[in-house]
């Protein structure tokens, strides 16, 4: 017997499936957040600073970004309200975890569709944007700029993850400049856990915070999609 947000999971896949308008919205959210960043990378590099703060400022984005992406990944993961507006695409976004292996895809292209997933970023791209006007600190925006381009970047780190079959690739997951596959594997193996998904470096404190507010996924949004047996999604196409 299906539970009720079994059947409310199922509706809103057949609403996601029945029309293309919700891709449409994706190439949208796409197009705005690449612009978007292409405009705050000429900006990030009119930036009149010491070059040792350029690189500064990266790692400290790249744990922020993994620290960011990774709370709003634990935030999508435990979100079952499949009756709002938003129902299609968060149940579109819960298929996730029944991928093992994603399409293979042009690293390009991926960074573009993936992007369109992003809809928090919309408005986060905007606000800096509009402070790049504004008398802020160099740093500061600095910090901003790297976050708003790593957060798409992340959708990378997490599809070679799943697709990765080369050494160079291997190398850089195992030093931690990207996702380690082994990182991740806690992440599907275990409940609640291993959210991040840029370098995973920011878990074990997104960790603690997940364990005050979910109970899990694994009993929730896993159990939701049991019973669906249509087609997923993969890579936006």
């Amino acid at each position: 017997m299906k539970t009720i947000k079994q059947k409310q999971f199922n509706l809103a896949m057949k609403s996601y499936n029945s029309s293309n308008r919700y891709k449409h919205i994706y190439k949208i959210v796409s197009t705005l957040n690449v612009s978007m960043q292409i405009i705050l990378l000429f900006i990030l590099f009119s930036l009149t600073m010491p070059w040792y703060l350029y690189l500064i400022g990266f790692f400290i984005a790249y744990f922020l970004t993994d620290f960011i992406n990774g709370l709003v990944h634990m935030y999508m993961d435990n979100n079952d309200n499949y009756n709002s507006i938003w129902g299609p695409f968060i149940a579109s976004f819960h298929l996730h975890h029944k991928t093992e292996k994603y399409k293979e895809a042009n690293i390009f292209l991926l960074y573009f569709n993936e992007s369109g997933a992003k809809f928090w970023l919309v408005p986060y791209l905007i606000i800096v944007l509009l402070l790049s006007t504004m008398a802020i600190n160099p740093f500061v925006l600095l910090l901003l700029i790297y976050i708003g381009i790593l957060s798409s970047f992340s959708e990378i780190s997490h599809y070679l993850c799943h697709n990765a079959d080369s050494n160079f690739i291997t190398t850089l997951q195992k030093y931690r400049i990207l996702l380690p596959i082994s990182h991740h594997a806690k992440h599907h193996q275990y409940d609640n856990q291993s959210y991040a998904f840029l370098n995973g470096t920011s878990d074990f404190i997104i960790d603690k915070i997940a364990k005050k507010l979910y109970t899990g996924y694994k009993n929730g949004s896993d159990e939701h999609f049991k019973t669906y047996d249509g087609a997923g999604t993969d890579n936006r196409d």
